[in-house]
């Protein structure tokens, strides 16, 4: 069943269909480079000039204050200056896509980037003010692992509804299922048995948005955070990030505990076989190895998980 997201709650609507990220400019950076047709150019060298646009959501980093959380723009001036002064190319229109698709190779939280090009030395016979080319790039989708459990109420229903959900988000491609299992709970809080899966999704969110998309999955689930490993109607954790690993009081990537946590790694293991945590290594090890193991077994056919 689809879910028109006009019928949903503001809030959770929002969270389905967020705003645009914020912006970081970098503005005039200069440096000289042997780009050109000519020979001239191309033995002499020139000034070029970038002015560089990038998308990247501002606010975990404004929450905490914390640089970890945002673009390092000094590594980005880094980067755009390696390129103009590599080479050589002819034309600063490959200069200028080779600026965009280092930023965002090395910059994941930047999800789209705008690179204007200056060339204000171009051999033009006649009076000018510059020559400039401007371009924009999309960062590719990152692929991530969330990880689903619930112990209260009709646990089919949440963990399908947040599937729902995922599927009917803006930026998020649902990539694959792994079966629900059920497990014991762990923690040491007296409490019932738990539905669990994994999905792994494509994301052109940031981290923090991914973050913030779980929060309102469980919202919408009514989860009330009273005891800590207790019981819930949903829990939706970010277990990786691409290859990102990082270690922040709120997001930590990989997962911390998700390495021993057999109904983490037991469906997705299912679904992706061969599959990695970041830091850790193959995960069919981790889950051999996990001290939970033998609290997991096979859950309820749910539709929608196991594909």
């Amino acid at each position: 069943m689809s879910i028109s997201v006009q019928d949903l709650p503001r809030e959770l609507a929002a969270a389905l269909r967020p705003e645009p990220t914020d912006r970081i400019e970098l503005i005039g950076l200069r440096a000289r480079g042997h780009h050109g047709v000519l020979e001239t150019e191309r033995r002499e060298g020139q000034d070029f000039l970038v002015d560089l646009t990038m998308e990247v959501d501002t606010a975990p980093a404004a929450r905490t204050d914390a640089l970890g959380r945002t673009v390092n723009y000094a590594q980005v001036a880094d980067a755009a200056v390696a390129e103009i002064e590599g080479g050589p190319h002819q034309l600063i229109e490959t200069l200028a896509s080779r600026i965009a698709e280092r930023v965002l190779t090395e910059q994941i939280l930047v999800r789209r980037i705008e690179v204007m090009l200056h060339k204000p030395s171009a051999p033009i016979p006649h009076p000018f003010g510059d020559v400039r080319v401007r371009i924009g790039r999309r960062a590719g989708p990152v692929p991530a692992v969330l990880a689903l459990g619930s112990n209260l109420g009709d646990r089919e229903e949440h963990l399908t509804r947040a599937l729902e959900l995922l599927r009917a988000a803006e930026g998020i491609e649902v990539a694959w299922t792994g079966p629900v299992v059920e497990t014991d709970p762990v923690g040491g809080v007296d409490q019932g048995a738990f539905l669990n899966t994994t999905i792994g999704v494509l994301s052109d969110r940031g981290p923090w948005q991914l973050l913030e998309l779980a929060h309102a999955l469980e919202r919408d689930a009514r989860r009330v955070r009273a005891v800590r490993w207790g019981p819930r109607t949903l829990d939706v954790d970010v277990i990786t990030y691409g290859d990102l690993v990082q270690d922040d009081e709120e997001l930590t990537l990989p997962h911390p505990r998700a390495r021993k946590r057999a109904f983490v790694l037991a469906p997705w293991q299912a679904a992706r076989p061969e599959a990695m945590l970041p830091g850790h290594g193959p995960i069919a090890a981790l889950l051999e190895a996990a001290p939970d193991r033998d609290g997991v077994r096979p859950g309820p056919h749910v539709p929608g998980f196991g594909s």
